[in-house]
């Protein structure tokens, strides 16, 4: 005998499996009248060919928003080489640091890292991902203006074990230096002599450009092995030019090669020097000098600068590098919100 539940249950299960056809025949129907009294369906059956007129009432189609720019930080801004970068510090501290304070992502700055093993870079990784943030970028230092070629080797061997570091931590882009002729021994003298220096005796700057095209050119098949796109900066030496990044990014037409551009390495008419090489950018670092600067103190028009990349469509992140002497816990915010207001 059946119970009063059990037919209950049956009846309701009858129920919704008749609703459900009836509303898929009526579902049908109404989609084929639909269909029927578009233009479209209305002009093949008159035997009218071409592409149906549009509805005077259509609306037009949507504008689609501009997408802000994501904005990262340098690990250098809560360091700046001073001291041994530990604890607050530390790679790991700064990328909670950063995410606490708002960031999308963190770039990493080579000589900051504690270590090199795959249990170091596998911890960034996983405190990045549990604060939420993007590792977005790997900042090295590296040199190929140089007349011996087996310091040109090591350094291009160097290049090469970044790449990898980068790869292995997930990171896309790498900043890649010219590196410079070594005839001001000290950073401190180069930056009074506004980051320029004499050729070494004997060779030119053409020998120089030789050997930083042929010397990146043996990094490319890494380069695009391991998916990490180089981005050759606007850093002194050889690439303290416009002119000089170009002429080494276009010798060597890759994907794999772009444009790490720093807003803070032309001292002098910088916004004609951005443009130029905003077309090959692929990661942009933004200087701040809140507490004026450790070096020089340049007074940047962020609106100017945004209004420039957005000309020519850059996507990709901004990277903050703050380089003024205000604590950072105070100024690396207010650098934030500067970036934000006219990236983001």
């Amino acid at each position: 005998m059946t119970s009063p539940r059990s037919r209950r249950e049956a009846d309701r299960r009858t129920f919704l499996r008749r609703a459900v056809l009836g509303g898929a025949v009526l579902g049908g129907a109404s989609a084929l009248a639909t269909l029927a009294s578009t233009p479209s369906a209305t002009a093949a059956s008159s035997g009218a060919t071409g592409p149906a007129p549009a509805p005077d009432d259509e609306p037009a189609p949507a504008v689609p928003a501009k997408r802000p720019n994501r904005i990262g930080v340098s690990t250098y801004s809560f360091w700046q080489f001073r001291g041994k970068p530990e604890g607050e510090s530390s790679c790991e501290r700064v990328i909670e640091r950063a995410a606490a304070m708002g960031f999308d992502g963190v770039e990493i700055l080579h000589v900051q890292m504690s270590s090199e093993s795959n249990d170091y870079l596998q911890r960034l990784k996983r405190v990045a991902i549990e604060n939420g943030v993007d590792l977005m970028g790997f900042s090295i230092h590296q040199g190929f203006v140089s007349p011996d070629r087996e310091k040109r080797q090591r350094n291009i061997d160097h290049t090469l074990e970044c790449i990898d570091l980068a790869h292995t931590m997930g990171i896309g882009t790498m900043r890649l230096n010219t590196g410079r002729w070594g005839t001001t021994k000290s950073f401190d003298d180069l930056m009074a002599n506004r980051g320029i220096e004499p050729i070494l005796d004997g060779y030119t700057d053409e020998d120089g450009f030789r050997w930083v095209i042929e010397s990146i050119e043996k990094c490319l098949p890494r380069a695009a092995e391991a998916g990490v796109v180089m981005g050759l900066e606007n850093h002194w030496g050889l690439g303290r030019t416009p002119e000089g990044v170009l002429r080494i990014v276009e010798a060597l037409p890759s994907p794999w090669l772009q444009v790490t551009l720093d807003t803070g390495n032309f001292l002098e008419d910088p916004y004609d020097k951005l443009a130029m090489l905003a077309p090959r950018t692929v990661l942009l670092q933004a200087k701040t000098y809140y507490g004026g600067g450790l070096w020089y103190t340049l007074d940047l028009d962020y609106a100017r600068i945004a209004k420039i990349l957005r000309e020519h469509r850059f996507r990709g992140y901004v990277s903050l590098e703050f380089e003024g002497k205000e604590d950072a816990d105070i100024a690396v915010p207010k650098s934030l919100a500067l970036l934000r207001q006219h990236f983001g």
